[in-house]
This record gives C-alpha cells, structure tokens and sequence, in this order.
C-alpha cells in the first residue's frame, strides 16, 4: 500500500485513508456508474477500519479525536466524493452504539464489515407494543444503504394509549430503531446531480417488529454508555464535522488539480496560466482561505475536546462554535469550488477531468442540511441572545 510503513498504518487513521487512494482512484468512474462500492475496495476500506473511527472501543471501534476523524475522511474525499460521504455517514450512525445495550452493540458490531445506514426522521411513527416496537413507512436520503449490514428508521412513539412518548424535556422522543438490512425495500430514487455513488436512496418498512433491545435514542446526550469526550459533542456537531470534511477533501483536490492545470494550459491568446499575476493571485488567496477554514475548524475540535467532560455534555457556548467553524469551513470550501470550475474554463466541463465531478459533487453536497445558510442566522442569534431553551444542537 504505497510506501507508508506498517507500523503508521497500524497506529494512523490518516495514513491508512491516504494509502487507500490508489485503489479509490481506480475504482471512482464505477462508483458513480454502479451507485455501490465495487469489491474488493470495499473489503480494503473495511480493513483500513475507516468506518470504524467514531465507533466506541467497548465494541471494537477506533474511537479517534474528532480532529483525526475530519482529516481521514478528508483524505478519502480527495479522491471520491461519493466514498468520503458514506464513510461520514456510516460512522455517524455508530454514533448510536452508546446509546443502546451494550450486547446489542457488541451483537451487531462483531461483523467487521458492519455498517449502519438511515434516513433522517420524518412523520412516521412507531407503535409500542409488547417486547418492543412495530413500524412502517417510507423514508429517504439512507447514503450508504447498499453497503450497510443494519438500517434504522428514526420515529416518534405512540403508547398503547394512543399518546406520544415524551422526553425529559417534555417533547416528543424520537427513538431510534435498528434492523437487520434485509427487512428493508430500497426504492432507487437517486438520480441526482452528484454524489451519485452514495445511493442515498429510499426504503420502505412494512409492519416490522423490533425488539426493545434493538432501539435507543441519541437525543439526550446524557444517556450515553460511554464516557469520554468524543461522546461529549453532539450527534449534530459530529454530522456537521463529517460534512465539512467531505467538503474540505473536494476543495483540495480541485485546488490541486487546478495547479497542475495553470502549470501546462495558456488559454487562447493569453500566456500561460502559472505566469498570470491574476491567477496567481486569486489561487493563493484561496489556498489561504481553505488553510484557514480548516485550521479554525480543527483549533475549535481540539480545545472543545481538551476541555470537554468524561461523563457531561458540552455546553451551549462550545455547541455554538462547532457549529460555527463547520458552516464556515463547508461554505469556504463551496465557493473554491465554484472558483476552481471557472478558473479552469473548458478543461473543467468534460467528463473524466478533474474538476466535474468533483463540482457537482459539490453542489450536490451544498444542498444538504448541514450546508445551509441559516447556520449562520442560528449561530448569531445564540451569540446575542443566549439560548435560554437548551435547543441549540
């Protein structure tokens, strides 16, 4: 695997996502074709444990620093967008293995290949019943489904008596519950602009019980098993985190193919793009601009992180900044993006360049919920007037 030592591979998460780029590379143009991780890169990124990084150690995790997490799968989304999403969004749904029993984790776990895939909640509700909980519906956007070993669909409560289930907080829970995924119908729905290799498709359920052991919910983060101050953040800020990852990995590419572009091209009736004080200009101003992005985003994860309590929950104030710096560094990384697309002209609109894929991916990324501008109304307004509910996430 390159040249990287045995050892490094071992003991970095970093180092084992950088060595799968060969291999990634290979394979990118029939992820997007066949909307799956074709084999045997599949079985390659499984024993790189790179879906394994947020996992706790109690069920065979990695359980890295959130700043270590954002790198590696930064390192992925240089070479594959669609790969570097799903591999966020997998360890985002082990997220949830504190938050069930500890032989439920362990159980669906145990599989080295176990991967999780959902769709975010909607209005469907689940029915109590004896033992557990009966659910159908539809739900949508389960990125990596084709990979996953276990689905969830995340729903509301209805007791026996007809009445929402409540939280401490006096709203309705939203309970989590996991399945084999073979229980689920996949509905092929995603034909879509980019980051068509995620197959962020539908699925449906039909009446299917799930055993109570087989449930939990991440809303309260203080019901969590596992101590330590990675489970300290929210599932919301960890989200935001992978995304901005994604969305750092695609900017650097594109930055970087950009250079090797500028260093050979001289656009008709212009000298070459290298030796232009404007593209010079504009490309450091960038190369700026995504350093500090990221440099902000990871001096947020580490002081949080230094500070944050083994057993409690980070604070509003801490909740605010992560979400501050992953807004700032997903838009910084958008608008290199757009940047690189047009400083590169003609050379950027073919299929099979560097650069078009990688820009609807983006744009596709860009329409997510975690990449949208009320972030930043949200965060301005916990900055001025507090958040005397506790809601910011």
């Amino acid at each position: 695997m390159n040249d990287v030592s045995a050892p490094l591979l071992l003991s970095d998460p970093v180092a084992r996502a950088r060595a799968l780029g060969p291999a990634i590379t290979a394979a990118a143009d029939r992820i997007e074709q066949t909307q799956t991780i074709p084999e045997p890169l599949w079985s390659q990124v499984v024993d790189a444990r790179i879906p394994r990084l947020l996992l706790p150690r109690s069920v065979g995790g990695d359980q890295v620093e959130p700043w270590v997490y954002m790198a590696a799968i930064e390192e992925i989304g240089r070479y594959d967008g669609s790969l570097a999403w799903n591999l966020f969004v997998a360890n985002s749904a082990a997220l949830i293995a504190p938050f069930i029993p500890l032989e439920t984790a362990r159980t669906i776990f145990a599989d080295p290949r176990a991967a999780i895939a959902w769709g975010p909640p909607n209005q469907h509700k689940a029915i109590a019943v004896p033992g557990g909980y009966r659910i159908s519906g539809e739900w949508h956007f389960a990125s990596g489904c084709r990979q996953a070993t276990w689905m969830g669909a995340h729903a509301q409560v209805v007791e026996p008596d007809g009445t929402l289930r409540l939280n401490r907080f006096g709203r309705p829970t939203v309970r989590t519950l996991l399945y084999p995924a073979e229980h689920a119908v996949h509905i092929e729905n995603w034909n879509t602009l980019g980051m068509r290799g995620t197959a962020s498709e539908g699925y449906t359920l039909d009446n299917l019980f799930v055993p109570e052991a087989f449930t939990g919910t991440r809303e309260d983060p203080t019901l969590r098993r596992d101590s330590g101050p990675l489970y300290a953040f929210t599932m919301q800020g960890l989200y935001a985190v992978g995304v901005a990852a994604v969305a750092f990995g695609l900017a650097r590419a594109m930055l970087d193919a950009l250079k090797d572009l500028a260093r050979g091209k001289a656009p008709r009736g212009l000298s070459r793009m290298a030796d232009s004080p404007v593209v010079q200009s504009a490309f450091a101003r960038r190369e700026a601009n995504l350093g500090a992005a990221r440099a902000y985003l990871v001096e947020t994860l580490k002081d949080i992180y230094d500070h944050a309590d083994d057993s409690d929950v980070i604070g509003t104030d801490d909740r605010v900044r992560l979400r501050l710096a992953c807004a700032h560094g997903t838009h910084t990384a958008i608008e290199i993006a757009d940047y690189v697309y047009k400083a590169a002209g003609t050379s950027a609109i073919f299929k099979g360049t560097p650069f078009e894929r990688r820009f609807r991916d983006m744009h596709t990324l860009s329409q997510q919920i975690q990449s949208r501008d009320a972030h930043f109304e949200a965060v301005g307004a916990v900055m001025f007037n507090g958040d005397p509910d506790g809601l910011f996430l």
